[in-house]
C-alpha cells in the first residue's frame, strides 16, 4: 500500500532538475537504463519505489529495487547503472540529503539510552536494506505535503526528523549515527576524504593524511578501507579520473592538458588508467561526453 501511493506521489511531483518544494528532498524519474556512469554519492537516503539500480563502490556492488533504501554517510566516488527503467515503467525514487548537524541534534536529544550504541570501527560508507513500513509511511507523509503548501512549512521539518530517527534506530543506524558523532571513526575518515578530494591533484603520503585526520596509520588505513572500499591512493585515483572526465566534456581536444591538470605527469599512464576506468581512451570518450548531462545525485534511481 505504501509503495503504490509512493509511486503515485513521485510520478506526480517529479521535475527535470529533481528538486522539490521541501529543502533537501529530491525526486527522480528516469525512463531508460543508461550505461554505467560515475558520480559522487553525496550524503543521502535514497528509497526506490519503482525500477532498480546497481551501484559500485570500489569492489563492492550494491543493488536495490522497490521497497529498499540505500544510505550514504560519506560523499564517495561511485559508478551507477539503472538496470530497470523504461518509458512505460520509469524508475522512481525519493531522496533526502542527510545533514550531520541534524543527526547530531537528534542523538543529543535522545540521550545516552535513546539510540543504540555504535561499534568502535567505522561502518561502510554505503549500505542497503529493506525499508520498514514505518520508514515508508513517513516518506509518504512527507511527499503528501507537496500538495499542502499551507501545512508544509510547519510539518515538513517534523516529518524529516522522524525519517532521520527511523534511520538512526534502524538496521543501518550505525552508518547514520556516526555521521553525527564529531569524534567517530567515520568523522575522521570523512575529514580525510574531504582533504583528498580538495587536493586530489597533489601527491601525498598516507602517514600525513592519517595524522591530519587524527588517527594512527594502521587504524586509519583499516577504517578508510571499511568506509570507502578503497585504499587512500585508489580513492585519489578515482577522484582524479572522475574530474578528468568532467574536464574532457568541455575540453575534448586537450587530453594531455587535462591529464596534467588532475595530477598525471605521464600521458601514457593517464590514458591507460582512464581507459581501464571508463572503457574507452580519453579522446574517444570525450567525443561522446559533449552532450552528456551530469546527474544531480549519484544514488537515486
Amino acid at each position: 500500500m505504501h509503495l503504490e501511493e509512493l509511486r503515485t506521489l513521485l510520478a506526480r511531483h517529479a521535475r527535470p532538475d529533481w528538486t522539490t518544494a521541501v529543502d533537501g528532498v529530491l525526486i527522480s524519474k528516469v525512463d531508460r537504463a543508461d550505461p554505467p556512469a560515475p558520480s559522487m554519492s553525496g550524503t543521502l537516503l535514497a528509497v526506490i519505489a519503482q525500477g532498480a539500480k546497481r551501484l559500485a563502490l570500489g569492489e563492492r556492488v550494491f543493488e536495490y529495487g522497490p521497497g529498499q533504501y540505500l544510505v550514504a554517510s560519506v560523499d564517495l566516488p561511485v559508478t551507477g547503472q539503472f538496470t530497470q527503467a523504461d518509458p512505460e515503467q520509469p524508475a522512481l525514487g525519493f531522496g533526502l540529503v542527510l545533514e550531520p548537524s541534524a543527526v547530531a541534534e537528534l542523538l543529543l536529544e535522545a540521550g545516552p539510552g535513546g539510540a543504540p550504541r555504535s561499534s568502535g570501527g567505522a561502518p561502510s560508507g554505503i549500505a542497503v536494506s529493506d525499508a520498514p513500513a514505518a520508514l515508508l509511511d513517513a516518506v509518504v507523509r512527507l511527499l503528501r505535503l507537496l500538495d499542502e503548501p499551507r501545512d508544509r512549512a510547519v510539518l515538513a521539518p517534523l516529518v524529516k526528523r522522524e525519517i532521520l530517527w527511523r534511520l538512526i534506530t534502524g538496521e543501518q543506524g550505525a552508518t547514520v549515527r556516526q555521521l553525527g558523532l564529531a569524534d567517530s571513526s567515520l568523522s575522521h575518515i570523512s575529514r580525510a576524504v574531504r582533504w583528498i578530494r580538495e587536493h586530489y591533484a597533489q601527491p601525498f603520503r598516507v602517514e600525513d593524511v592519517a595524522r591530519q585526520s587524527g588517527m594512527g596509520v594502521s587504524a586509519f588505513y583499516r577504517n578508510f578501507q571499511a568506509v570507502t572500499a578503497m585504499s587512500p591512493i585508489q580513492f585519489q585515483k578515482q577522484i582524479r579520473l572522475q574530474e578528468a572526465r568532467l574536464l574532457l566534456a568541455t575540453h575534448p581536444g586537450d587530453v594531455t592538458g587535462v591529464g596534467h591538470r588532475v595530477g598525471y605527469d605521464n600521458p601514457s599512464q593517464f590514458s591507460r588508467e582512464y581507459r581501464r576506468q571508463f572503457g574507452a581512451p580519453p579522446s574517444l570518450d570525450a567525443a561522446r561526453l559533449r552532450q552528456a548531462v551530469r546527474a544531480p545525485a549519484g544514488l537515486l534511481p
